[in-house]
């Protein structure tokens, strides 16, 4: 029986992931490509296009997640895709030329969605391990995404500023953000290890669609791809709009480092709720959360309104993404959680290969980045409206 200061310990590391794959390697964007794209002459609807072909991978990586965990086990897994996403994050101060970009960032998209899946499971065997506390510990695995969002927040704009008169500078932020990631996947050895015995994995058979079939979930489906559609905008283009709004830097560094500290806070925020909600009320009000920061920065540059636009997406957006899952849980037999949470995956993945182009392609024309703002937040209370008529099975 491992002592409870431990479980917390290891959780804390295996958080790392998450900071990996989704703080560093996936949100980092936001803050990269706007000097990126004044460099490299891109259109918005160039960079957004890039953040699509990065859901692609992401996409790819959670298909041929549970053959690669049948095969080489979790802890594997989670270690060698974690070295090399932050290979290809030290490969993109490298890289001027569009397409390989594109490439880049399919194969950046894949490798961090391997982490996230893999890391993400040997946190529900570490939960697993201390069911009364089971939801602290995951949430504590979730949270790390804010740790990246923070560490991102405070170092990318520091590397842009003092080399902005360098030519190509914002490839240092590319430099500099690697050995963060290489830290984190040296962190990830200790749960990896310790956790690779004490659980196995569950029998192929458990993923499959045993007991589960879409149409009954099809309302909260809908409101998650949705939720996919409109969240993605937010976190690709709003960096860019504040810049485009002539807000100041030190306010920007504020604005991401506050929403990664709500990111850290959210799951004891919303714990309670998604224990006892079956039905897709919480989806449904989460969704209409995030349309709400979504919106509160188009309606004006006011900094109190921005940073509260930062503090609530980052309260929200990771525990409507465990909304899903509480979902699967309360309302599917044990054997049908691993196809429940795989066609949400599916279906979250459309939605953040779908929405970037969108909105890039809205803002090049009349209206700019506010107006794709506008289509992002509307995508989400679309969410809110179909998720919210998702009644308990």
């Amino acid at each position: 029986m491992i002592p409870t200061r431990q479980l917390v310990g290891l959780a804390l590391a295996l958080s790392t992931a998450a900071a990996l794959s989704l703080g560093i390697t996936r949100f980092s964007y936001a803050l990269l490509f706007p000097p990126m794209r004044v460099d490299l002459g891109w259109s918005y609807t160039l960079a957004g296009v890039m953040n699509t072909i990065n859901g692609i991978g992401y996409l790819m990586g959670a298909m041929i997640a549970p053959r690669l965990l049948r095969r080489f086990g979790a802890s594997r897994l989670l270690l060698v895709a974690a070295a090399v996403a932050s290979v290809f994050m030290g490969l993109g101060g490298f890289i001027n030329s569009t397409t390989l970009w594109m490439v880049q960032r399919l194969l950046a998209g894949t490798a961090s969605s391997l982490v996230f899946v893999a890391g993400g499971l040997l946190a529900i065997q570490l939960a697993a391990l201390q069911p009364s506390r089971s939801g602290f510990l995951m949430g504590l695995y979730y949270g790390g995404t804010g740790f990246g969002i923070v560490l991102t927040a405070l170092l990318v704009p520091a590397v842009l500023a003092a080399t902005e008169q360098l030519p190509h500078g914002w490839i240092w932020t590319w430099w500099a953000l690697t050995p963060a990631c290489f830290a984190a996947t040296a962190l990830l050895w200790w749960p990896a290890r310790r956790l690779q015995n004490l659980t196995a994995l569950p029998p192929a058979g458990t993923t499959h669609a045993a007991g589960f079939k879409w149409q009954p979930l099809s309302y909260a489906l809908a409101g998650y791809a949705m939720f996919g559609v409109g969240y993605i905008g937010y976190m690709t283009f709003v960096i860019a709009l504040l810049r485009e709004q002539g807000v100041s830097a030190p306010i920007v560094t504020i604005f991401y480092t506050l929403l990664g500290v709500a990111v850290l806070a959210s799951t004891r925020v919303w714990a309670g709720l998604l224990d006892r909600c079956k039905d897709g009320k919480l989806l449904a009000i989460l969704n209409g959360l995030v349309g709400l920061a979504t919106i509160m920065p188009v309606l004006t540059s006011a900094w109190p309104v921005i940073l509260a636009s930062g503090i609530l997406f980052g309260g929200v957006f990771l525990s409507l993404v465990a909304s899903t899952s509480a979902l699967v849980r309360h309302n599917l037999p044990r054997t049908a959680w691993g196809a429940g949470i795989s066609a949400f995956t599916i279906v979250f993945a459309a939605g953040q290969i779908v929405g970037p182009t969108i909105v890039g392609w809205i803002a090049d024309g009349p209206g700019g980045l506010a107006r794709g703002l506008i289509f992002s937040a509307v995508a989400l209370w679309i969410g809110a409206a179909l998720a919210w008529r998702q009644r308990a099975l």
